[in-house]
């Protein structure tokens, strides 16, 4: 590892979705997001990306995407979730393969951090779960106990997930981060709404640019923008409130990136903060 830190944009896959999931207020049906007797025309293709961060103080990944059985069998992978999130998962696209061309293993990964576990998130875990400490947010997986509707446990099945507690801090909506290295340099931040325990991520370098890595609080900047929340929520007050704290720290001026999870507009690519 170097002094510099680099953040490598990974297309870990593609979900169909109808255009009112990324974007709930733009359509007057609450149920749009769901598509149901909706034409397929209102569907949109959009990218499901993960991010491997190159540390000073180790090799983190951020999500998994989509695994290898999608290719074969949604079905399999996916069950009734299929109806909302059609996956697809083009080859060398998997998050093994990606880490194999960039010169990894999953047992050099020092951290996986899943910002929530929803299927298109948590799905690649199998593939990556040699990884040395795989962790998730306590609210996320004590949600993800309780609700077979929104997620998928066999996706962690025989995985060693540990949890960590977000603490009282002056980031994000809630006042609520995780310091991972107790730096400041890589921070969890508590933007629920989408989920339980949704946590976006605050990357520091050493001269003070930040790059923003906001997960699902909002799918695209069009949605930062306009302060459109997605259309699975658990709670749709919070989401706005999270989506108002990205679109807000975004303008900050040491903040270089903005990065959502679903945006077709963002090509993967490396971000260097020095």
């Amino acid at each position: 590892m170097t002094a510099q830190i680099k953040i490598h944009v990974l297309h870990t896959g593609l979900v169909k979705v109808d255009a009112g999931l990324p974007a709930h207020e733009k359509f007057r049906n609450p149920l749009a997001f769901t598509g149901l007797f909706r034409s397929h025309i209102n569907q949109v293709t959009l990218p499901v990306s993960s991010y491997l961060i190159e540390h000073p103080q180790g090799l983190i990944l951020i999500d998994t995407g989509w695994n290898e059985r999608v290719r074969t069998s949604q079905w399999q992978e996916l069950g009734l979730q299929m109806q909302i999130n059609k996956a697809y998962l083009p080859a060398g696209w998997s998050i093994r393969e990606q880490l194999n061309q960039l010169g990894f293993q999953p047992q050099d990964i020092d951290y996986l951090v899943l910002s929530h576990l929803h299927s298109d998130h948590a799905s690649g875990l199998p593939l990556v779960k040699d990884a040395q400490k795989i962790l998730v947010s306590q609210p996320e997986w004590t949600a993800a106990q309780h609700d077979p509707l929104r997620y998928i446990p066999k996706m962690w099945r025989g995985v060693d997930l540990q949890t960590f507690q977000f603490s009282p801090s002056q980031l994000g909506p809630y006042h609520q981060s995780f310091d991972l290295f107790q730096d400041g340099s890589v921070q969890f931040i508590y933007t629920p709404g989408h989920s339980r325990g949704l946590a976006a991520t605050l990357i520091r370098g050493g001269a003070g640019q930040e790059v923003l890595l906001a997960s699902d609080t909002a799918y695209a900047q069009e949605s930062i923008d306009h302060l459109y929340t997605p259309g699975i929520v658990i709670n749709r007050p919070q989401a706005i409130q999270s989506v108002a704290w990205v679109q807000q720290k975004s303008q900050e001026p040491q903040v270089i990136e903005t990065l959502t999870n679903h945006d077709p507009r963002i090509q993967p690519h490396t971000i260097t903060l020095a």
